[in-house]
């Protein structure tokens, strides 16, 4: 099958997740850096695991040194960068995933003016919060205007995991979040 240059190129070893992406992505045993891949992500919550797992498949094809640990927390950032595309959009998102050699850097570009901002998550609000996740995970994230909306991108270095107490109070916030919310949906 054709990737998105037109030229074909070898089967990954793990497919399946590619191909439910809709495209073969132009992949080989040795790749060269940096090796960008895009794609459009659908406009619906159930497209997100989709392109999660296609991100992480990146990177273990592109045999990116990262542990089970930090693969987890791309697969929680991007999951949340995706889902704040859809949830605001309605529409299709662009997706760009690279590594540079020292960090991997997943890029998620929407047509929403809505500037994200960890900090207008109030106490009361039943979400929100997922942009906190982000940011204390990633080693750096950020917005950047484009055309009628932006790219939302954050970056992980393979050998600088948040690890310990930092980690842990990272995602005890983000549980404590999610509970939150789903106690206030159910009263």
């Amino acid at each position: 099958m054709d990737g998105p240059s037109g030229r074909d190129h070898p089967a990954p070893r793990r497919r399946h997740t590619l191909q439910l992406a809709g495209w073969w992505p132009p992949m080989s045993d040795t790749a060269s850096f940096p090796v960008p891949y895009e794609w459009a992500g659908e406009p619906d919550a159930a497209a997100v695991p989709t392109a999660r797992r296609l991100i992480i498949e990146l990177v273990r094809f592109w045999k990116v040194p990262m542990s089970d640990d930090a693969l987890r927390d791309v697969e929680l950032c991007a999951s949340e960068l995706l889902a704040n595309a859809v949830e605001h959009t309605k529409a299709r998102c662009h997706v760009t995933v690279r590594w540079t050699g020292q960090r991997l850097r997943v890029e998620v570009a929407d047509t929403s003016l809505h500037l994200p901002d960890p900090d207008t998550a109030q106490d009361t609000t039943t979400g929100g919060r997922g942009l906190l996740l982000v940011a204390g995970l990633a080693h750096a994230w950020g917005w950047e205007p484009a055309g009628a909306g932006k790219v939302v991108w954050f970056e992980c270095a393979a050998d600088q995991m948040v690890t310990g107490d930092r980690r842990l109070t990272v995602l005890v916030g983000a549980a404590h979040a999610k509970v939150t919310e789903r106690l206030s949906r159910s009263a």
